[in-house]
């Protein structure tokens, strides 16, 4: 009797952690997914910011070419 209640106990032990590795499957599969589709975004707006940025730089005035472009020195529209 001894015996079953060891084996069941075992049994029991490595039931409860197949559980838990099945859930953890799932929450690292959830993870991926996120962090799969923040990478996206990322990447499509920093390819935005290199199109706005080209395109300011692009319409920047003739006499102020010489000077390397730096958004920090302009000034928003709303001063």
């Amino acid at each position: 009797m001894k015996d079953e209640k060891m084996e069941y106990g075992v049994e029991g032990r490595i039931d409860e952690l197949e559980i838990r590795v099945a859930f953890q499957d799932d929450a690292i599969d959830a993870l991926n997914k996120v962090i799969t589709a923040q990478d996206k975004r990322i990447k499509l707006l920093e390819e935005a910011i290199r199109h706005l940025y080209q395109e300011v730089k692009e319409r920047q005035p003739a006499d102020e070419s010489s000077q390397a472009f730096n958004p920090v020195n302009e000034v928003p529209p709303h001063y």
